[in-house]
């Protein structure tokens, strides 16, 4: 099974897109836009992860309760409770922690900094390859 140590030499070009928790929600959309990505890491004035910030919670904490993406800053509506992964995990110990947290993405952390992401389609793609390995 791959481990995230494997993951994260494969895919060590990735950036790692943050943002300050300072910042309004529509700055945080407007990068998830640019970048492509479903979520950002949200980080403290110490570059340190604080939370993050997903479609799934714009939806949630912004559409649903009427509130302003220009007026509301990402640490009032972040997810605050950051369920994080080590180097040392393996793929299918993070497919278990996103099921059953209900969550697609999982930051990477070394030392309390973050060194990488990954989400429920980047699981999927190499459990999928690894089986088909398997079968053949």
């Amino acid at each position: 099974m791959t481990k995230l140590e494997d993951f994260l030499k494969l895919n060590k070009d990735r950036k790692i897109w943050t943002i300050s928790k300072d910042q309004s929600v529509r700055q945080a959309l407007i990068l998830m836009s640019e970048k492509n990505i479903g979520a950002i890491i949200i980080v403290d004035n110490n570059n340190f992860p604080a939370g993050i910030f997903s479609e799934r919670d714009y939806a949630r904490k912004i559409v649903l309760e009427g509130k302003s993406s220009n007026d509301t800053l990402l640490e009032d509506v972040m997810t605050k409770e950051l369920i994080t992964v080590t180097r040392e995990y393996k793929i299918d110990q993070c497919m278990e922690i996103m099921i059953e947290k209900r969550i697609r993405h999982l930051p990477i952390l070394e030392d309390k900094k973050i060194i990488g992401i990954i989400s429920i389609g980047d699981v999927l793609k190499i459990m999928i390859k690894e089986q088909k390995e398997l079968i053949d």
